[in-house]
């Protein structure tokens, strides 16, 4: 049920193509809530491809989805991923008829966002109730509307977090510290990674609580920024990187024609997270270290032996980065309820729609994604083609 409708004619092997140069792998995973299982398609693509990360970095539910692809071993990632996404919308949704009209679709959609908004999502959160308005105040009950607890439980089985502290693939995810208000990363390359620290990149406020951390309180990390992208760039050091940047909100949009757009354009720039700005400062910065180091090989000899020149060389080498942006392209009928709108169809649609287009990705940027290692920043947006076509 999470086939890709691509036909064969359409499906391209990458690495039967040319084989991918030797660079690190990242995988970059917005937050977004119900649209999270595009990422799962996305990854059951890249698996496919034999793409996998070295390097998964998340926000939010992307966070959820970071823990079990590094917290499982590659032959049970996509397992695990469809495991959480099976279970997170098998509640007693809505499911619209086959073949109905946008308009008609788009109702059954609010329904079940109604309705996930009423008795939460299996494994992940279930509704206090009147807790909120007779809890002591400063409890977890008194300051969010949906109690967590399943999602520790789901997390506890379904990822092997020993794995992630002590196994192959770096996991690092971003929250958001209340009392200081900056946001704060979470790297297994730096410290222990638990169930709490992937809870508290997905406590968005108020639905739910904030977590503790060794006495200290966070929220969810999009209340700051929903990507880790930054974070990424700016920790690559020298190694040479192919990012895929899974996107779950598109900050181009129409001008909205009613309160129900409004709602979901506002959404969609809020946590669209200036993903574009930070991949434009790179490209920035590339353009000086170029302009640096031309104007170092200009110095008269005398001059480039200087300490001044040697830390200015260093700040002049650059690695080789590729950034593939993979955003998710809503569809006519969708509204301001679909990240929080868990029904399976929906559910399986956004899956199939992830792994469709790193198919499309595959097909028309092989060449871009093979190409040699040379210093600089390429930007590759594979979707931009197809949802003009």
């Amino acid at each position: 049920m999470f086939e890709s409708e691509l036909s064969a004619d359409d499906k391209l092997t990458l690495l039967d193509a040319a084989p991918l140069s030797a660079q690190q792998r990242v995988l970059v995973l917005q937050g977004g809530g119900a649209l999270g299982s595009y990422q799962g398609g996305v990854y059951e693509a890249l698996e496919k491809h034999d793409v996998s990360p070295d390097w998964v970095a998340g926000i939010s539910i992307g966070a959820i989805n970071a823990a079990l692809i590094a917290g499982n071993p590659p032959e049970r990632r996509v397992e695990r991923l469809k495991e959480f996404w099976t279970q997170a919308s098998s509640g007693p949704f809505f499911s619209p008829p086959p073949a109905i009209g946008d308009g008609v679709r788009s109702y059954f959609n609010q329904l079940s966002g109604a309705m996930v908004a009423a008795v939460g999502a299996p494994g992940f959160f279930s509704p206090r109730l009147l807790g909120p308005l007779f809890s002591p105040p400063g409890t977890s009950e008194a300051i969010s509307f949906y109690d967590t607890a399943p999602l520790r439980a789901t997390l506890e089985r379904l990822v092997d977090f020993d794995l992630i502290n002590n196994g192959p693939v770096r996991l690092s995810v971003g929250a958001v510290h209340i009392a200081s208000g900056n946001s704060v990363l979470f790297d297994s390359a730096k410290m222990k990674i638990g169930p709490e620290h992937i809870m508290a990149s997905g406590a968005l406020p108020p639905g739910f609580p904030p977590v503790l951390i060794e006495g200290e309180a966070y929220w969810d990390g999009g209340l700051v920024s929903n990507t880790p992208l930054e974070f990424v760039l700016d920790d690559s050091g020298h190694e040479n990187q192919l990012i895929f940047q899974v996107d779950l909100f598109n900050a181009r949009g129409k001008m909205p024609r009613n309160l129900g757009e409004v709602d979901e354009r506002e959404k969609d720039i809020r946590y669209s997270s200036r993903t574009r700005l930070n991949t434009d400062s790179n490209l920035k910065i590339h353009r000086v270290k170029v302009a640096l180091r031309k104007l170092l090989d200009s110095l008269p000899p005398e001059h480039r032996d200087g300490p001044e020149a040697a830390m200015l060389a260093d700040v002049a080498k650059e690695n080789a980065v590729t950034v593939v942006q993979l955003i998710y392209r809503k569809r006519p009928y969708e509204g301001g309820s679909k990240d929080y709108e868990f029904s399976r169809q929906t559910m399986l649609e956004h899956w199939a729609s992830g792994f469709e287009d790193v198919e499309h990705c595959f097909a028309t940027q092989a060449e871009k994604l093979t190409r040699a290692a040379h210093p600089g920043v390429v930007v590759i947006d594979p979707g931009r083609d197809k949802a003009s076509a």
